[in-house]
């Protein structure tokens, strides 16, 4: 699926619709700024909306994952490449998804050793200040997940 496509598809159904970014946006109930990075190819989106917003465009799911208007004798192969492109990119998400797991598994396993250690050898181990490290990058990891699998969407 190409992104940049699939936001120009948006743009011109929209202005076929009469509609602007903030009109779409209000009946969808999300952010312009939402609905101006999907036409920029910034993003997607969200699941959530979709079968929404492809009924104020008046196109098809299919159509709006081709990126284009598809005649009728071209739509079920245009709907066989859309599924194996969304399970591809599925497949993509699980593999990152795992690999940040382990990622994070990781540092878990390398910074517990290094924190008993540190109490072991400094008992007085007010200033060393790895507790704090611990937590603060824990935050920043999870922060950093969060925003980038979560969507939040105001309404």
């Amino acid at each position: 699926m190409d992104q940049i496509k699939i936001g120009k598809f948006i743009t011109s159904c929209r202005k076929e619709q009469g509609m602007t970014q903030a009109n779409l946006a209000e009946k969808l109930g999300i952010s312009d700024r939402a609905v101006s990075k999907w036409e920029t190819g910034k993003s997607m989106p969200d699941s959530g909306i979709i079968l929404e917003l492809c009924a104020y465009l008046k196109i098809s799911v299919n159509e709006l994952f081709s990126g284009e208007r598809i005649e009728s004798e071209d739509y079920t192969r245009k709907a066989e490449e859309n599924m194996i492109i969304l399970a591809e990119k599925k497949a993509q998400a699980k593999k990152h998804l795992f690999r940040t797991k382990m990622f994070l598994l990781v540092i878990a396993v390398l910074i517990f050793p290094l924190h008993l250690a540190i109490n072991y050898y400094y008992l007085d181990n007010i200033t060393t200040g790895m507790g704090e490290v611990v937590i603060i990058a824990g935050i920043i990891l999870y922060v950093h997940h969060f925003r980038k699998y979560f969507e939040i969407r105001l309404k």
